[in-house]
């Protein structure tokens, strides 16, 4: 079975899911979005990168499942007594070999491990139907509406993004749809009403909006991998995420400010 690079095991993450999680950073993404804070996730090989001291630190290593599913399982008091559970994110987790992600998702719900799946959508939507049945909820990225729009800032169109939405949704998936905010690019007026429209159009089920403002704070990563920087964004104002939290609201949809 093909293994897949793994270049981090986060424990007490609060911010990839509800309650205490663990999460599962897999390396290797299909886009590269300009404001990504995680530099080392976006390729699928293993490469050097500086840690701290200035010392080339090998990024990405393989384990084997049940070690993984061992790992992940030592924290599930925690996961238990706060709602919480495993994560898998990116990287793109589901542009991963799907049998391992398959494995790895059955030996965690055996033990009865609440599991998350951190997307982009811009991945086969068979990958997604496979995962359908182990993944408790979807954390899922919704950059730009316009098609145009996410592919200068990603490098690819939204198409896969939108049909895949619209799948698990019909599939009766559990959608926290997250927001990345960019000022003056996705943050307008009219991104916010042609997304709404769009939402409510293609009937899409969501459970909670995540808005997520950008941040810079993956700067010195690009450095440290001897890469140039393209974060080079805006934070959108307090005013604006009010209102876009104000809009999603009205309609029903219970929102939140971060991850």
């Amino acid at each position: 079975m093909q293994q897949p690079l793994i270049f981090n095991v986060q424990k007490f993450s609060t911010h990839d899911g509800p309650g205490i999680r663990t999460t599962i950073f897999f390396k290797g993404c299909p886009i590269r979005c300009q404001w990504c804070h995680n530099a080392e996730s976006q390729k699928f090989t293993a490469e050097r990168m500086l840690d701290k001291n200035g010392v080339p630190q090998l990024i990405g290593r393989t384990y084997e499942i049940d070690e993984l599913v061992k790992l992940v399982a030592q924290d599930q008091l925690f996961y238990d007594q706060s709602g919480g559970g495993v994560t898998f994110s990116g990287g793109e987790v589901m542009a991963q070999p799907l049998p391992y992600l398959l494995a790895l998702a059955q030996g965690i719900k055996r033990r009865g491990i609440h599991l998350a799946i951190d997307t982009c959508g811009v991945v086969p939507q068979k990958n997604l139907a496979a995962i359908l049945p182990y993944a408790d909820l979807f954390l899922y990225d919704l950059k730009f509406i316009d098609s145009q729009l996410h592919q200068r800032y990603t490098g690819a169109g939204n198409e896969k993004v939108l049909d895949n939405l619209k799948f698990l949704s019909d599939q009766g998936a559990v959608i926290d749809l997250r927001l990345i905010l960019l000022k003056d690019l996705n943050d307008t007026e009219e991104m916010l009403q042609r997304t709404l429209a769009w939402v409510q159009e293609n009937q899409i089920r969501i459970a909670r909006v995540s808005l997520l403002p950008y941040h810079d704070f993956g700067r010195d990563k690009y450095r440290k991998l001897g890469r140039e920087c393209t974060q080079n964004f805006a934070v959108p104002t307090d005013e604006r995420l009010a209102a876009i939290k104000a809009a999603w609201e009205q309609r029903g949809v219970p929102v939140k400010i971060g991850g």
